[in-house]
């Protein structure tokens, strides 16, 4: 008797993910071992199908396949999962939140850049461009 499931492409259009992007949740260990069919197919159940939507979703707020597969490994070992996802989502905006600040720095950097271009009455020694040859207070760059 034939085994049923989905092949990788039947997933993936039930999913909305790519094949390659299946074939690769499985080399790196976030999916169990798939059944195949007598011709070497995978094939994926129901319950795989839910592990790559959680998968699709924990993509789609930022998480990295190696925060994903120690998620799945603590749900699989029976442990409660929230409180991780709730860490490393604290983690990913404390990250952003120290982006953000970098990026208004230099913003604050480029401004002062600039009014002293408008300070500097067409300096004439500049090989290139007084505004960016001059010396820029980089106090607020880290």
């Amino acid at each position: 008797m034939p085994l049923s499931g989905y092949t990788v492409g039947q997933a993936a259009k039930r999913i909305g993910v790519s094949a390659k992007a299946i074939r690769l949740y499985e080399s790196r260990g976030l999916l169990p071992d798939v059944r195949r069919s007598e011709s070497g197919y995978r094939l994926f159940d129901e319950t795989d199908l839910g592990i790559l939507r959680f998968i699709r979703q924990a993509r789609s707020i930022g998480l990295g396949l190696d925060e994903i597969k120690d998620v799945l490994a603590l749900q699989r070992s029976g442990q409660q999962t929230c409180g991780r996802v709730v860490a490393l989502l604290d983690d990913h905006i404390a990250e952003i939140d120290r982006t953000l600040a970098d990026l208004y720095a230099l913003r604050a950097t480029l401004n002062d850049a600039r009014a002293a271009a408008f300070s500097e009455d067409g300096r004439d020694g500049a090989v290139v461009c007084h505004m960016i040859e001059t010396d820029i207070p980089r106090s607020r760059v880290g």
